[in-house]
Formats: structure tokens, C-alpha cells, sequence
């Protein structure tokens, strides 16, 4: 399924999620899925620092182990840590006790109270369950950048037809997204300012 904004049945499905914080107020959230990776990792926080904007980052435990010292780069300069699991596990090909030890897993490394789902599915069990532990964070707006089909150009549209007041923006930080990012990044984060979007991450 390939969606920008997700449907309201999805929205059902996990209710206690979050998808939206509060639509009366003109900022957004940007995450960042999958890293942390040198490939990609450091373009995305020299291009946050240069425009003065905080992300929330949902890492991969396995990469946090590969690669400590971007993790600690994360933090260091301020941005929020989300837990990914520990190998990007699809929640519909594992049981709940496997699911939910393998987030747990990752949290050694992690260390944070967040939690969004790879691929941002699992199964109901697994949601309750792991609502238990984490407050769930899902998306209001995909941007679509790891697409093979999508262009730089469509990553940015998809920024600008589709964020609104609470959005919480999902991106990749990822070996797929990065080619896109090199300049959808950066001018998502310009328009966004333009039209009086402030950033912010979650509590």
C-alpha cells in the first residue's frame, strides 16, 4: 500500500497512536526512519543544524550497535530518539513475544519511551502489548522518499500538498531516500518555513 497520509481506518486500528499532534497549532514534526547510516546520517544533521530545525530520529537498534558514534551525534545535538526494533522487523511475520523482545532488544541501545512500527504495521497484540511500554508515534504524512518511482521533486511535493497543522512528517534515513533527500530536504524545510510551519519534537 502505498500511502502519503494514512487512511482513517488505519488511524482506528491503533488508537491510543499518535498520528497527528494538535491541528490548532502551526508546527510539524519531523521524523526520520531506519538510520542511523554514514552514508546518510550526517547530510540530514548538517542539514537540520544549518537551518536551525530539531527531528526525531527512529533507529534501527542494529545500526545504533554498527554505529555508535552517530547515535551519540544524534543526541548530542539535541534531536529525539525513537525505537525502530533491533533488525527492522515486519510485525506480521513474528509472534508477539519475538516482535516485542526484539523493540526491547533495541531499546538497550536506544534508551527512549518512543516506539513506530517498520514499515508502520503490526499486529494488534503486538500494538497493546507495546503501547504498555512506549507511546507509539505513527505519521500524518509519508513522504514517499524511499520510492524507486519518486522523483526529488515529487518527495517535495508531497511535503507541500500534504502537511498541515500538526503533521508529523515521516522521511528515511536511509541508503534508498538519501539521493532524494540531497535536495528535497532541505527545500521541505524551507517551504515549510515560508508558510509559518515552526519544528518540534515530542515530548
Amino acid at each position: 500500500m502505498i500511502i502519503e497520509q494514512p487512511a482513517i481506518w488505519l488511524r482506528w486500528l491503533y488508537p491510543k497512536a499518535l498520528w497527528r499532534m494538535d491541528k490548532h497549532e502551526k508546527a510539524v514534526y519531523l521524523t526520520f526512519d531506519d538510520g542511523p547510516i554514514p552514508e546518510a546520517t550526517p547530510f540530514i544533521l548538517k542539514t537540520l543544524a544549518e537551518h536551525d530545525v530539531k527531528a526525531t530520529f527512529f533507529m534501527v537498534g542494529d545500526n545504533v550497535r554498527k554505529h555508535p558514534e552517530l547515535y551519540q551525534q544524534v543526541v548530542d545535538e539535541g534531536h529525539r530518539i525513537g525505537n525502530h526494533t533491533f533488525n527492522h522487523i515486519g510485525g506480521f511475520k513474528h509472534s508477539i513475544h519475538h516482535y516485542c523482545e526484539n523493540a526491547d532488544r533495541a531499546n538497550e541501545y536506544l534508551n527512549t519511551n518512543l516506539f513506530r512500527p517498520p514499515h508502520g504495521w503490526m499486529r494488534f497484540d503486538q500494538y497493546i502489548w507495546l503501547s504498555r511500554r512506549y507511546r507509539i508515534v505513527m505519521w500524518d504524512l509519508v513522504t514517499r522518499d524511499y520510492s524507486k518511482w519518486m522523483t526529488p521533486q515529487g518527495v517535495l511535493n508531497n511535503v507541500r500538498r500534504f502537511a498541515r497543522n500538526g503533521s508529523i512528517i515521516t522521511f528515511h534515513d536511509s541508503l534508498k531516500s538519501i539521493d532524494k533527500l540531497h535536495f528535497a530536504l532541505p527545500e521541505a524545510i524551507k517551504w515549510l518555513k515560508k508558510q509559518g510551519y515552526t519544528f518540534k519534537v515530542f515530548d
